[in-house]
């Protein structure tokens, strides 16, 4: 087993201050930090530690091959990425074979639709791995609404929107409360699943949840105008419809 060991950090919904006193500590003293960004920007989980970054720590990044540019279930997008996720776990397990410590950066919480949790299973039993958890953006959108979402006994579902229509639909007549991820370009049937459903009045659309762009509506406020929502976009649709 290597003598390094990684930190997986959850970085939280976007607002710098809302990430854990662990990750502050584990970010203020680590000598190299790793992180995926989308190739040309700065990279959200970097943003977001950038404040609570030891100076000097070494920067490592791996630029995603795609975002959105084909499908996920595409087979040519899933062999890109498993290969991108085996380059950068190898890249990582040198440095920790060095013995150096990593701090891998991961928006929001590491184990709830993280990529860093592919390089966990490319490394886990390789050597020591410290999981950093991370305040998932659900929560900080349905607080930045307002919103209380899930009371007593409510069932909470939480979809993702990449689901083909039939199975979202029924997903959301099932559940008492929902929480709808990766909206991007699924919107449209989003909206149509809410709509079947009979829950489109519920839905409230959350872009950007604390950060300066933070952006909130009723879903059927929301201009229809084609354009995919950014990555940072989640639908909340209440329950709480029971006595209290």
């Amino acid at each position: 087993m290597s003598s390094g060991t990684l930190h997986v950090v959850g970085m939280g919904p976007g607002a710098p201050d809302l990430v854990t006193l662990r990750a502050a500590r584990v970010l203020g003293s680590a000598l190299c930090h790793a992180f995926f960004a989308k190739r040309g920007r700065a990279g959200q989980a970097a943003t977001i530690a950038a404040p609570h970054l030891r100076a000097g720590s070494e920067p490592l990044r791996f630029d995603y091959p795609f975002t959105t540019e084909l499908p996920p279930h595409d087979p040519a997008y899933r062999a890109a990425m498993a290969a991108f996720y085996e380059h950068a776990a190898g890249r990582i397990a040198a440095r920790l074979e060095a013995g150096q410590d990593v701090a891998l950066l991961c928006e929001g919480d590491p184990f709830f639709y993280g990529s860093a949790m592919h390089v966990f299973d490319h490394l886990a039993g390789r050597c020591r791995i410290e999981v950093v958890p991370g305040l998932p953006g659900m929560c900080a959108a349905w607080a930045a609404a307002g919103l209380p979402v899930a009371h007593g006994d409510d069932v909470l579902c939480v979809l993702p929107g990449t689901l083909d229509a039939v199975a979202l639909t029924a997903r959301l007549r099932a559940a008492d409360a929902a929480v709808i991820m990766k909206v991007g370009g699924n919107l449209p049937k989003i909206r149509a699943a809410l709509g079947e459903a009979g829950r489109s009045a519920d839905a409230v659309y959350v872009e950007r949840a604390t950060m300066a762009e933070e952006r909130i509506m009723r879903l059927a406020d929301l201009p229809d105008d084609a354009r995919p929502a950014p990555y940072f976009a989640l639908v909340l649709v209440a329950g709480r419809r029971r006595a209290r």
